[in-house]
């Protein structure tokens, strides 16, 4: 069914992450050193999956808690700008794909289809439903949906496009109400959660942290530094034996090497 393959879209965005994009690379050199270049129809291909679902409201996956009568609500309704692909954080994730594929293939087919579909989601009016809801869930899709909101933001950003403007001056109300929520919620984290799933602490803080660069964000910079040091810094020999689980679609291990490679200078990172 579609929404189950999009529901696992992680596995594909490894391949376009770690493949033709590096967009959470350290540096512009590392990007073009690793770069595997896709065809058209690939990008075509891999097109076809966010379109298939962005606005496909059922079957849907809330995860909300229930306080009263008035929490229940469609996902149209309380998700106006992310209400597709099963779930929130993979109706974001499909929004970047969109964007980062238009972005290097403009004319990729159903490049017209994604970008109506951007322009007709990602509306100022939309985006503060989400900042409503997540005020008073403080807790809903941390970290993995945080991630993928600010990596969504980072991607618009550069994107020299007429309405990419827009869609980032929507966004970034959400962006700056999930930095605050970072920056409150990692004192309160003991332990990080090395699972290689959605919960995995490296992967939310890589994503997180090209954010807060990008954008000179210096108080999450700072939090993030520090909480990435407390968690990862005296690990040694990391059981990548172990992996992959039965559930993973992250690797723990290379999880925290890709979010302390930013965090530490080559040096310390060598030792």
């Amino acid at each position: 069914m579609k929404y189950r393959l999009f529901s696992h879209f992680s596995l594909i965005a490894l391949s376009v992450i770690v493949g033709f994009t590096l967009t959470t690379s350290v540096t512009a050199a590392d990007r073009e050193t690793n770069r595997t270049e896709l065809s058209l129809e690939q990008a075509a291909n891999l097109m076809q999956l966010p379109l298939a679902c962005a606005e496909t409201e059922y079957p849907n996956k809330l995860s909300q808690t229930l306080r009263s009568e008035e929490d229940l609500a469609s996902p149209t309704d309380l998700h106006p700008a992310f209400y597709g692909c099963f779930d929130w954080h993979s109706a974001v994730h499909g929004h970047w794909s969109m964007v980062r594929l238009l972005k290097e293939f403009p004319d990729v087919v159903g490049n017209a289809q994604a970008r109506a579909i951007l322009q007709r989601h990602i509306t100022p009016e939309n985006v503060v439903k989400d900042i409503d809801y997540l005020r008073g869930n403080i807790s809903w899709e941390r970290p993995y949906g945080w991630a993928w909101l600010l990596k969504l933001v980072l991607e618009l950003q550069d994107w020299n496009d007429p309405m990419a403007a827009s869609l980032t001056t929507a966004l970034e109300p959400l962006a700056e109400e999930l930095s605050k929520m970072y920056i409150a919620h990692l004192p309160k984290l003991v332990y990080p959660i090395r699972v290689g799933e959605h919960a995995n602490t490296a992967f939310g803080l890589t994503f997180a942290l090209d954010y807060a660069r990008h954008f000179d964000d210096i108080p999450l910079q700072v939090a993030i530094k520090q909480r990435a040091q407390d968690f990862y810094l005296q690990d040694k020999n990391c059981p990548i034996r172990w992996e992959p689980s039965g559930y993973d679609f992250l690797s723990p291990c290379l999880e925290e090497v890709d979010l302390m490679r930013r965090v530490l200078s080559k040096e310390k990172f060598m030792v």
